[in-house]
Formats: structure tokens, sequence, C-alpha cells
């Protein structure tokens, strides 16, 4: 159909001429309304963002001659990392002399991959990049949902906890 057709059919029907398809041959348009497209064009929009997760990284940062003790502590942040449900990127700094010797980084961040294992995998291998050693680490699959199924009390519970609270007692009268 001309364009002109199709403009004067939408002026005639009060309405708009659309073009949904541009990039076919020809191109397709529709006669409609152009609010109610784009109301809808955002809806639409608007609905895939909020299906979609957010990732979030933390970052744990440790030096190669680390203390047990430490060690300990970092493993600790990286645990809690990853039983709420974030990615951890571990980085090993190597200061001087340290950079001649990259196998104790890698056996560093082995061990504590291989210390959270339970909680997390490795998502992205030890890699060095100049001064620095990385590693990320993934909560296994489905951790953030059990995270907020732990997190928010299910309808029972609720309705329960509703039922166990004690009724208002009415006012008894004043003495004057």
């Amino acid at each position: 159909m001309r364009i002109e057709d199709a403009l004067r059919l939408a002026i005639d029907a009060d309405m708009d001429l659309v073009e949904v398809a541009p990039e076919a041959r020809p191109p397709v348009c529709k006669i409609m309304d152009y609010g109610k497209f784009k109301y809808e064009a955002a809806q639409k929009a608007r609905e895939s963002r909020r299906n979609q997760q957010q990732t979030v990284i933390k970052e744990q940062k440790l030096r190669p001659k680390i203390d047990d003790h430490d060690y300990e502590t970092k493993k600790r942040n990286v645990e809690r990392f990853l039983d709420s449900g974030n990615k951890v990127k571990v980085t090993i700094m190597f200061r001087g002399r340290e950079q001649s010797r990259p196998e104790l980084g890698f056996r560093l961040l082995q061990r504590l991959a291989s210390d959270v294992a339970e909680l997390g995998f490795i998502e992205t291998n030890a890699r060095q990049d100049g001064r620095n050693m990385t590693m990320v680490l993934a909560p296994h699959r489905g951790q953030k949902t059990r995270v907020k199924a732990q997190q928010t009390p299910t309808r029972a519970e609720r309705d329960s906890a509703a039922a166990s609270e004690p009724a208002s007692e009415t006012e008894a009268p004043q003495a004057g």
C-alpha cells in the first residue's frame, strides 16, 4: 500500500500511522493510537528490567605473605559475601620481589577456593595481570533465592504471628 493511502486511512480513523518494523522489506506499519503504543512499549521495557538479575561483585584483597589469622578473617568475609548470594573477586597484590613468585599467590587462591567450596565455585580461574592476580568466585546456583526465602517470612508464618498477638483490651471505665 502506498504511504499516502495509509496516511489517509489513519486520518479517517482518527488514529496514527506507526512504523512497527522498520527493518522489514517493505517496512511494516500499523494504524493505531501512538500514545498507547509508546505506553505499552514502556511497560514491556519496565517488566523486562524487573525480571533481570542484578549481579553484585564484592572484592577481597590479599597479600601473598598473609598471616593465618588475617587469612581466616578474609576467608570469613568471602564466605559472608557468597552466603548472601554475591560474587567475589579475590585479588592478590604483589610488591617488589614477590612478583617473581606468582606460584605463592596461585596456591593461596587455590587454598581459599577449596576452603569455601561448599558455598561457591571458581567462575574465573586465577589470572596474573600486572602486579595483581585475580580470581572470581560465584555462589552455587539458587543461592540468592535461598537467601531471600530465609529473610522473608512465609504467609503461614505471618498469619500465625498475627493470630498469636494479644487482642487490644477494651478500656475499663475510670473512677472519677
